[in-house]
Parts: structure tokens; sequence; C-alpha cells
């Protein structure tokens, strides 16, 4: 395949090189603009550039994708309202029996998690929760961090709405999202066995820590911190919550002035009782001696009714507070039982959502109405929810899907490929030995969903040359080692950087996983993991 133009190729080549030492290096000291504003530098490029018109531009970026994204982003807002990320920090101590099987906690439930809700919002979510697990059972928090890391980019290949190169592929490739968890599934869970023993054997004396036994004192601090700390995935930070807790806090506040109210009520009552009995005596003694009689039938009349009318009071006033407390029950049990039935009503409409993608409906569609189903059910203004959407992930989208199009214009990535090509087929295990090669090394260098947009049409053209399904495997093929490529190094994708932040930033947890600490572990089991389920991809 011949070149572009010199000067499309060389203007082509400078814009795509500033977006991706922009996308790989964004606080680059030249330029610390970060990535969304990098894709979008790179896009303008190459319209400025006349690599690409603006209609072409325009037409580069797919909607359906985002759609996709913009869907799953909402319902996982909803999830985490939900109370869903909270229930999975309790799962990871729960009656846990040792490092070991803390371990091995990590990495299924991260491994799940990452399938349905993204790999990156399971890092954003679990990070902190694992930090304070390692504290509890006095271990270093680096293999537990892995774990978490690596067990959520296996996990998410599973499905198309797992990773943002997944959604790329079932949609280019149209990909059902049935189709796509039955071709990796085995490949996953296979993969994630591996990764556990894997990180047994490799830190088998780091987790072997004679504190195997847990602190009571300590493990009821962490479980209570688990409970109250929540976080945001879109917005990768902390936040807090209306929970049912809040609501018992209220509550139990509630209770406390009330019943206090009401023992001032008694107090002001029997003072009340007191100085009108001193005012009667006082009264008596200031009557004249001939009217004694009527005054002692005057006093005993007072004597009589006076304290009845106060026991009458203070019984219709306690009566009053009981109607009170009854009533503030009542709301509150009304409350908590809208809320479960909201919460439910959320679990429910997320199954929906995966049954209707199950049996091939389309995914962005089905993920926005699922979206908007629950913006309606929340009944309230959907601002605060929406905000929470990290629309900067879908402009960076958007630029980048510009980008590499007029990358893919220079014809570069072609020429590159036809190269390539008659050693890359998948039909003989030495072809597909090479193109994963090729794809592990890609996705490191320019980052995952790049290397799905620039290879994916062509490694499907060559495979369909094949056979109808060949071509199906080839995009199963690219998911599954553009994937997990990620866990190669530190920078191979953003759950890694995720977890490193998130692990740094930490109050009172920080810690810092090195990239070496990294790579030492990544490497070879990337390769591994990669290999053998490269064999399992039907």
């Amino acid at each position: 395949m011949a070149l572009a133009p010199t000067s499309k190729v060389v203007l082509g080549s400078i814009a795509f090189a500033i977006f991706w030492v922009l996308a790989v290096f964004p606080a680059v000291p030249f330029l610390p603009i970060g990535r969304t504003a990098g894709s979008l530098l790179g896009a303008m490029l190459m319209v400025i550039f006349k690599v690409l018109s603006p209609d072409q531009a325009y037409g580069a970026i797919d909607l359906p994708i985002l759609g996709l994204l913009f869907g799953t982003m909402v319902v996982t807002i909803f999830l985490e309202r939900a109370n869903m990320f909270k229930y999975l920090g309790k799962l990871l101590s729960w009656k846990s029996r040792g490092p070991k099987d803390l371990l091995c906690r990590i990495c299924l439930i991260s491994a799940i998690s990452s399938a349905f809700f993204t790999n990156d919002t399971s890092c954003i979510v679990l990070t902190e929760f694992v930090l304070k697990i390692a504290r509890q059972h006095n271990l270093p928090p680096y293999p537990l961090l892995l774990a978490l890391a690596s067990s959520a980019n296996i996990g998410s290949s599973a499905t198309p709405i797992g990773n943002p190169q997944n959604l790329v592929i079932a949609i280019q490739g149209k990909i059902s999202f049935g189709r796509f968890l039955m071709g990796i599934l085995p490949a996953m869970l296979v993969g994630v066995v591996v990764n556990i023993v894997f990180l047994i054997v490799m830190y088998w004396k780091v987790l072997s820590s004679p504190k195997d036994e847990e602190d009571p004192i300590s493990e009821v601090l962490v479980e209570e911190e688990v409970i109250s700390h929540q976080f945001s995935p879109a917005r990768m930070s902390h936040f807090t919550t209306l929970n049912s807790q809040e609501c018992n806090g209220n509550l139990e506040v509630g209770n406390i002035v009330q019943n206090s109210s009401q023992v001032h009520v008694v107090k002001d009552q029997s003072i009340s009782s007191v100085s009108e009995v001193q005012m009667i005596h006082s009264g008596i003694k200031d009557c004249t001696p001939n009217s004694n009689a009527s005054k002692e039938g005057i006093n005993d009349t007072k004597e009589e009714t006076i304290p009845s009318k106060n026991v009458a009071v203070v019984v219709d006033k306690s009566i009053g507070a009981h109607a009170m407390h009854s009533s503030e029950e009542k709301d509150y049990m009304n409350i908590k039982w809208k809320r479960v039935l909201w919460k439910s009503c959320v679990y429910a409409i997320t199954l929906v959502m995966l049954i209707a993608m199950l049996i091939g409906l389309n995914m962005a569609w089905t993920a926005i109405a699922a979206a908007i189903t629950l913006v309606v059910l929340d009944f309230k203004d959907a601002g605060p929810s929406l905000d929470k959407v990290s629309y900067s992930l879908l402009i960076f989208f958007c630029g980048m899907f510009i980008t590499v199009e007029g990358f893919k214009k220079t014809e570069i990535p072609g020429f590159m490929w036809d190269a390539m090509e008659p050693y890359s087929r998948i039909d003989h295990a030495s072809g597909t030995a090479i193109l994963a090669i090729v794809i592990l090394i890609l996705s490191n260098l320019a980052s995952n969903v790049p290397t799905v947009l620039l290879l994916g049409a062509r490694v499907a053209a060559s495979a369909a040359a094949i056979s109808k399904g060949d071509e199906e495997k080839s995009w199963l093929i690219l998911a599954w080692v553009s994937t997990i490529a990620g866990n190669f190094s530190l920078l191979g994708s953003a759950a890694n950087l995720i977890v490193c932040e998130q692990a740094r930033r930490a109050p009172n947890l920080g810690y810092t996983l090195t990239f070496w600490t990294h790579l030492k572990f990544g490497l070879p089991s990337t390769l591994i993991v990669t290999a053998i389920g490269l064999t399992l991809i039907k």
C-alpha cells in the first residue's frame, strides 16, 4: 500500500505524536495540559493540517460507543448511590481466613465487578478498602494492590462493557454481548485462577505473615471505615452520600431530643404544681380568722381540684409526646422501606439491562434506556447525579477518534500492516503468537484503545479472508490481548494508574506502588496469562 502525500504523512504524524505523548504522559513538562486537552489538540491539528476535512472529522466520532459509555457511567453512579460498592467492600473482609484468602477474594471480586462495572470503576472503589484490609492484617499493601489491578484488567476482558477497547471491538466487529461473553469467558476464568496462583507463589513469604489472626478491635474499626466510606467512580474522588446510616443517625438524634423534651415537660409540670401548692398555702396564711370555714372549704376544693388538673395535663402531654414519637417512627419506617424499594429497583433495572444485552439488543440504546429509567425512577432533579459523569472521558474519546482517523489517512498503519500481515494470520499458532506480540507491544506503547482503532479493521479483514468464524475470533483475540497487555507495566492501563494514584493519596494509608514492583510481577504474569488464554478463545 502506497503512503499518502509527503506533507500529509509528516503533518499527520506530528499531530498523532503530540496526541500520543500527552495521552501516555499527561503531565509532560513542556505541555502539561492533560489527556483530554491533548486529544482535542491532536484532533484540531488534523483538521488544521488538512489531513482531515471538518466533515470527515465529525464522521470519525463513533456515537454508539459514546452512548454506551455514557449509559454505563450513569448506571454505575446509581449503583453507587444504592450502596452496591459498599457491599463489595464488606465482602473483602467478611469472615476472612488469613492473607491468602484475602488475596483470592480481592482477585475474584475485582474480576467479577470489572466485567460489569468497568475495570477503572472497580479500581477506584476498592483501592482504599484494600489498603485498610492490608493494615488490619499487618501486611505490605503491594501484593494486594497488584491483585486488585491485574484481576480488574483480566476480568474486564470478558464483556463489551468491561473496558473501553472492548466497547470499540464489540460495536465495530458487530459482536453481540452474549457471543462476546461466551467467546472470552473461559479464558478469563482460567486467567484469573492462573493470576491468583502466580501471586500466591510469588509472594508466599509476604502472605505468610505471623499475624494471620485479626485484632477484633482493628477489625471493627476497619469494617466501620469500609461501611462509612464512599467513592465516586466517575470523578475518581471521595464523596459522602446520604445513606441509611445517616438516616439512622438522624433518628437517634431525634429520639434523644424528643426524650429530653419529655423530661423537661415533666419537670416543668412538677415545678408548676409545687408553685401552685405554695401559692395556696400562702393564701391560707394571708386569710382572716373570721372566714376560716369558707376559706377552708375553698382550700379543700383547691387541694382536690388543682392536683387532678396537673395529673391530667401530665397525662395528656405524655400521650401527645408518645403519639409524636410513634408518628416519627412511622415516618422513618416509611422512608426506610422506600429506600429499600428504590435500591431494589436500581439492582433490578441493572439486571434487566444486562439481560437485554445478552439477548442481543442494541447495547448503546439499552444502556441509555437503563440510565434514563433510573433518572426518572429517582423522581428528583438529576443534575447532581449527571454531574458525576466523566464528561472529560467522553471528550477524550471524541478527540482520539478524530486523531486516529487522521493518522490512518497517512496510510502509515496500512503500510506497516501489509509488511506484517503474512506472518500474523490466525489460522496457525505461529501467526497467532506474532499477532499477540504485536498487540502487546503496541498496547503498551500507544495504549490499548488507539491500538484497537488502528489494527482492528485490518486484523479482521485479514481473518475474514480465511473464514467468517476466524473474523470474529480475530476481534476476540484483539480484545483479550489488548486488555491483558495492561498488566505488563504500570503504564499499561488506566486501571493500574488509578490504583497507584488512589493508594498514594489515601488519607493516613498512603502507599506508593513503584514501576519496578509492578514490572517484576506484570511481565511474567502477562505473558503466561495471555498465552494460556489464547488457547481457550473460541
